[in-house]
């Protein structure tokens, strides 16, 4: 562009002056356009950086989680549909007496004896085709040790579409010591643990900012709440929502900067980390809601890893689908209302885009709106 309008400059300085009559209205035409393009590297830069950020965070937030699951006082292992082992924590590693390294990539089914494999593989099936929680008994065979029966819970993790959910299983040993108690006792007993019975119960009200102890985690017990974090310039990105169970605090994450504002009415209760630390019961019960977390937190990343908004927009309103939608007549209804500002913040862009696109979204019968301005999702 200075190029062109340089070489235009000294033509300009060779004609005459009948010549030169159109000549500034070009040169001022074209003088826009060039601020135009500036402005327009200036914007696209600040998105880059602000899309570097949000990544940069939620990379931090899902190592966090990863520990949590890595030192997780309960064995999990993830498997895929064909149950391959994907994944193992270290509780897992030191039930099935074997290494790291010699669990993934294979077959859970290596460490059962071969009576128990077939109904494994079939049971596995039944899981790919209704995808509801199952829990039985099976058998295990480690290489090293005692053969030990163990009590499999599973569930599916949920993926992006066009992608494979991967399975979570919980492992619980159910040996039996001398006196004949069964160690699925404490099983028991933290099904009936309910932390939002016998603790105070802290109120807030929609838009207040929710007040922070660092040896504290909080976990909601009614509403909706919006965690975000801040950038350098001042500028809000949203990392994740915390719904009833779910729990949240700055002794969940690394990052510096941690706000946690009510979208409604919320209860929450406070829970100590001596508390979690010297109880297996509590500890228990919050860790399937730690990850239900990390997974949100994982879906986050790849919303804000489209590189087009349109396409983070639509992510986004697919994983508030499934957070925080109830089904209604003609779709599925976003039980809360975020503000378009909260949207752009998620999607790393600015709230006149996000109206624009929801504005076009509307026009093509996608979504709509309710009574009480809350976004449907139509089918």
């Amino acid at each position: 562009m200075y190029q062109r309008l340089a070489h235009l400059h000294h033509q300009a300085a060779t004609r005459t002056s009948g010549q030169l009559d159109v000549l500034p209205a070009v040169f001022k035409e074209l003088g826009v356009i060039s601020e135009r393009l500036q402005m327009a590297v200036k914007q696209l830069h600040q998105q880059q950086e602000e899309l570097s950020a949000t990544k940069a965070a939620l990379a931090e937030e899902h190592q966090r989680y990863q520990d949590l699951f890595e030192f997780a006082p309960e064995a999990y292992v993830i498997t895929d549909r064909q149950g391959v082992i994907q994944q193992a924590n270290r509780a897992a590693v030191a039930l099935l007496k074997t290494q790291m390294a010699a669990l993934v990539g294979k077959p859970l089914t290596v460490l059962m004896p071969e009576a128990e494999r077939r109904e494994f593989r079939t049971r596995l099936h039944q899981i790919g085709q209704t995808q509801l929680l199952r829990e039985w008994q099976v058998r295990f065979l480690p290489r090293v040790g005692e053969m030990f029966t163990a009590t499999l819970s599973v569930t599916v993790v949920n993926h992006t579409a066009g992608e494979a959910g991967l399975l979570r299983w919980l492992l619980r040993g159910t040996s039996t010591d001398q006196t004949g108690v069964s160690s699925d006792v404490a099983v028991l007993a933290a099904k009936d643990f309910d932390p939002c019975q016998d603790r105070p119960i802290q109120h807030f009200t929609r838009g207040e900012i929710i007040s922070f102890h660092p040896q504290t985690i909080w976990q909601v017990c009614q509403g909706l709440v919006k965690l975000s974090t801040f950038t350098e310039r001042g500028e809000e990105v949203l990392i994740g929502l915390a719904g009833p169970a779910a729990p949240f605090g700055p002794a969940l994450t690394n990052l510096p900067f941690y706000q946690a504002v009510a979208l409604s009415d919320v209860e929450v209760v406070g829970i100590s980390l001596t508390e979690l630390l010297t109880s297996p019961a509590s500890a228990q019960v919050l860790f399937p809601h730690v990850s239900q977390r990390l997974k949100q937190s994982e879906s986050l990343l790849a919303v804000s890893g489209q590189r087009r908004v349109s396409d983070r927009l639509q992510a986004l309103l697919q994983l508030l689908k499934q957070e925080v939608g109830e089904r209604v007549a003609n779709g599925t209804r976003l039980t809360v209302r975020l503000r378009h500002e909260d949207l752009a913040n998620a999607c790393c862009t600015t709230r006149v885009t996000v109206t624009r696109l929801l504005s076009e979204l509307q026009q093509q019968g996608q979504i709509s709106l309710d009574a009480k301005h809350h976004l449907i999702l139509h089918d």
